[in-house]
């Protein structure tokens, strides 16, 4: 009886001490909005008129959503370039030549240039024999050490993969490739196997965990690994292989990408610095958004009666902005983007296949919803904003990739981890820069202290 007293008792002053600090830090971490503009301080790192402060320069990749003229944004059309080339070009070429090319934008954002075909084809076969995990490394990192999200397992398999290698702390050029195009090629195994896991553990489902096929490439060796052999269609695997062309790069200035040169500049291992970068971009402000599109959508459906009236579904989308639906945070989620004003170059590329894929699985009627809200929710937003709007506002890749990814039949526990599949990419192509062009220096910015002086006591 005495040893449940106090057990209830040191229990008891446990959350006392917790709710006492916890209202501490809360106290402790409030500023007053005029210090900001006082020492003229960038909340976010973004200047006044929301743009980016610029902390670097690259050679890998550029977002093009406004020009600036004096202290004015200028709205134009989005535009998204890979080492030079606009990455509408290099879609266009895919479907073209009805081929899939995520294997030769990996190589153009490491190497700078584009492969021959041979090179190609080299390039390919050599990410192909990649793909296998070590021995016991599933069991030991997936499998026994059970995980409920893709993203923490993943990130935990990365520094696993450290211990295994005998050069993990070598950052001449040569290693740091190899690493790079190791993990490149095992994050699709590790996604795949990490979900099945999940499944198995907590949705008491079959453990099935497919061998990749080295002839196949990153998208449809996923597929094969989740669906199995002739469990997807050719436009599955077409437009999962532009959802990772399209989310690759994303300039220095997206959260994981600056997250992972920030950690680089300190002369870090490859596997930690990637580590960095995944747990970046597990935050749900970061890449998490196409999650919230589908929960917007959802809700929208069950609350619109007519999908094809404008008018009823503005009266929503106006409630949505009002606090009055769906989560009511006031949010069109999906509407909107820190650097594209009229276009997300990534979404109108996404959109095209979209509409195909809808027809091929029977959702032609939601997709035409989507399409309605992606023309309509702008000008709302513009209107309900009025003098107070920042700029002007457009549909994002988020808001059709989830929409994409559950036709393709893939789950939402899916999608963080697919971006991070496809931005591994870009996040080594910019280590590799951050470590090897000749000034580089740690990145060490400064916060101003403005908490008031006083004594001990």
């Amino acid at each position: 009886m005495r040893r449940k007293q106090i057990k209830n008792n040191t229990g008891k002053s446990r959350n006392n001490l917790i709710s006492y600090l916890s209202k501490s830090v809360i106290e402790a971490s409030q500023f007053d909005p005029g210090v900001f503009e006082k020492y003229n301080v960038k909340r976010g790192l973004r200047n006044a008129d929301h743009t980016g402060v610029l902390v670097g320069l690259t050679n890998i990749g550029d977002v093009i959503g406004y020009k600036k003229n004096g202290n004015k944004l200028i709205p134009v059309e989005g535009k998204l370039i890979y080492r030079g080339i606009d990455v509408e070009d290099i879609v266009k070429n895919a479907l073209a030549f009805k081929k899939h090319a995520f294997e030769e934008v990996v190589y153009l954002l490491i190497s700078g240039k584009l492969p021959n075909k041979a090179g190609l084809l080299k390039f390919r076969e050599y990410l192909g024999t990649l793909r296998v995990l070590p021995d016991d490394f599933t069991n030991n990192m997936i499998l026994n050490l059970k995980g409920t999200d893709i993203m923490n397992i993943l990130a935990r398999s990365v520094l696993g993969l450290y211990a295994l290698d005998s050069k993990a702390d070598d950052t001449s050029v040569p290693n740091l490739v190899e690493q790079s195009l190791n993990l490149i090629a095992k994050f699709p195994i590790i996604i795949a196997y990490s979900y099945r896991a999940m499944r198995h553990a907590f949705e008491h489902k079959t453990l099935s965990l497919r061998h990749p096929d080295a002839s196949l490439g990153t998208a449809e060796n996923f597929l094969l690994m989740l669906k199995g052999q002739d469990k997807y269609t050719r436009l599955e695997a077409d437009i999962l292989d532009l959802s990772l062309i399209l989310h690759a790069e994303h300039g220095g200035g997206n959260n994981s990408t600056f997250t992972i040169r920030v950690t680089s500049s300190t002369g870090t291992d490859t596997y930690s610095a990637v580590a960095s970068a995944i747990a970046s971009l597990k935050g749900p402000l970061h890449g998490g958004a196409n999650h919230q599109v589908l929960g917007m959508m959802e809700d929208i459906k069950q609350n619109v009666k007519r999908w094809d009236s404008e008018k009823q579904v503005s009266n929503y989308l106006y409630k949505i902005l009002n606090k009055k639906a769906n989560d009511r945070s006031g949010k069109i989620y999906g509407i909107g983007h820190a650097v594209y004003t009229i276009s997300d170059p990534r979404a109108l590329l996404l959109k095209k296949m979209a509409r195909e894929l809808a027809i091929e699985k029977n959702r032609l009627e939601e997709f035409e919803l989507y399409s309605m809200i992606e023309n309509l929710a702008p000008a709302i937003f513009q209107e309900y904003k009025g003098s107070k709007a920042a700029k002007r506002v457009c549909a994002n890749v988020d808001f059709y990739s989830g929409f994409v990814y559950s036709c393709i039949g893939l789950k939402p526990a899916l999608y963080t981890p697919l971006f991070a599949m496809s931005r591994i990419a870009g996040w080594c192509a910019h280590r590799l820069e951050e470590l090897t062009f000749d000034a580089r220096r740690i990145i060490r910015p400064a916060y101003k202290n403005v908490f008031p002086r006083r004594d001990y006591s």
